[in-house]
């Protein structure tokens, strides 16, 4: 298995009147040279805020809940980017900041209450701090998923797209019973079978388009650079307690290893998309 830890760029910063120095950067590649055919992104990696933005008026405790990231999601596309010797790119911010899931004229981009909090740093923004954040983040994020499909095209191999993200057990006091869900818009070619793959684990209940819909806004990463380039893709959503410890993650990302390998070792899964 590859060193992923030895093996992780970081992408130059933008604009450093947003960015410090010593700010994340806006992505992360792990494995760049992976030889798994699938690319993996995690969009809510990072809770980190920009220093000039000030946390966003927000305390630590708010930030460490699942509206500023998806709460065990980096710790599992890394452990599975290893697993399934994949690259993988990890967004460097928090979704608060700006969310690299949204289209940008989508109100909850830059949102201004959160699952019940308001979030200060993001009222009244103007048109300068908006572009900031799309040009220093938001961009680049999108540059290096691009990036890592344009790699794989080169090799001859272009990837399925995996996104991996995590989900509360309990939202506005609903429980939600799935233990993982897959989320697609208008391409079932990987997420049908990989749907059928969990389902038939003992003990698993399995979300289709659950516990949201990628038809509803909430897979805009994997329309863009998944179904826009013809590639098989998937958004992953776990839920949160079982992914919230490193033995969680490790477990998970094992499932999803295994259900990916078999998935994609499937012709069916490349077969050309019928419009």
């Amino acid at each position: 298995m590859p060193d992923t830890a030895s093996e992780t760029s970081v992408a130059e910063r933008t604009a450093p009147a947003l960015l410090a120095a010593d700010d994340p950067p806006p992505f992360e590649v792990l494995n760049p040279d992976g030889r798994a055919r699938a690319l993996l992104i995690c969009d809510h990696a990072s809770r980190a805020v920009p220093q000039a933005l000030d946390r966003l008026g927000l305390d630590d405790a708010e930030l460490r809940r699942h509206i500023g990231w998806d709460i065990g999601a980096a710790d599992v596309t890394r452990r599975l980017a290893e697993l399934m010797d994949a690259p993988a790119v990890l967004s460097g911010w928090s979704r608060l900041v700006i969310d690299p899931n949204r289209l940008l004229e989508d109100p909850t981009s830059i949102p201004e209450i959160s699952d019940g909090t308001v979030v200060p740093g993001n009222r009244a923004l103007e048109d300068d701090g908006r572009a900031a954040r799309v040009e220093a983040l938001f961009r680049p994020y999108h540059s290096a998923v691009e990036a890592q499909i344009e790699r794989a095209r080169a090799r001859g191999a272009p990837p399925a797209l995996v996104s991996v993200h995590s989900f509360t057990p309990v939202m506005k006091t609903r429980e939600r019973p799935w233990q993982v869900g897959i989320l697609w818009g208008q391409d079932p070619r990987l997420a049908v079978p990989l749907i059928d793959w969990l389902a038939r684990q003992p003990g698993l209940i399995v979300g289709d388009n659950e516990p949201y819909s990628g038809r509803a806004g909430f897979g805009f990463s994997i329309e863009r650079h998944g179904t826009d380039n013809g590639l098989p893709n998937a958004l992953i959503e776990v839920r949160q307690d079982l992914i919230d410890t490193h033995h969680g993650a490790a477990d998970w990302a094992g499932i999803l290893a295994r259900a990916l390998d078999e998935v994609l070792a499937d012709a069916a899964v490349w077969r050309e998309l019928q419009r």
